[in-house]
């Protein structure tokens, strides 16, 4: 397995929709964690809302693209513990194959390529991977779960490191 700096991908967790209730004025405190392999990132604190908007970008690196990405939603809480609200998982594998395509002369906006929900994939909705401002996005709504209810919107764009080594995922495979 080879260990080697890939890409950047910046994740702009937009907002959580419909997050469960855990503080007893029928609210919460919602903040994401995000894992990928040894990092691990989290946003800020929303108060009080089960309908937070972070807009938040956190930055990893990708060494090997075939590992998932883990998200966790929890409840800060002052005197105890924080409050799991729900987690979800995503791979980027399809977005890693799409950034080594040949994509120029590609309009703006163009889509590449969607993701459609299943029972092995947290996604709540058809994702899109498409191309802006010579960018490659991708678009996810994922649904929580271990929780009664809440989904979070993120945005994925994949960042070229200058002279990184192209690999391919077979090669992580």
């Amino acid at each position: 397995m080879v260990d080697r700096l890939l890409g950047i991908l910046k994740v702009r967790v937009l907002r959580g929709v419909d997050l469960a209730v855990r503080d007893f004025l029928r609210s919460s405190d919602p903040y994401v964690i995000l894992r990928m392999g040894k990092q691990k990132l989290k946003t800020r604190v929303i108060s009080r809302s089960v309908n937070p908007e972070w807009n938040e970008e956190l930055t990893l690196t990708v060494e090997n693209p075939s590992l998932p990405i883990k998200l966790e939603v929890y409840d800060k809480d002052t005197f105890s513990f924080d409050d799991p609200m729900g987690k979800a998982e995503f791979d980027i594998r399809t977005l890693f194959e799409v950034v080594q395509m040949n994509l120029e002369g590609l309009p703006d906006g163009c889509v590449i390529t969607k993701l459609m929900p299943n029972r092995q994939n947290c996604l709540a909705e058809e994702s899109v991977i498409r191309l802006e401002n010579g960018s490659v996005l991708q678009d996810m709504f994922l649904r929580l779960r271990k929780v009664e209810c809440g989904e979070i919107e993120l945005q994925l764009k994949w960042m070229n490191i200058p002279n990184g080594r192209s690999a391919s995922l077979q090669d992580y495979l």
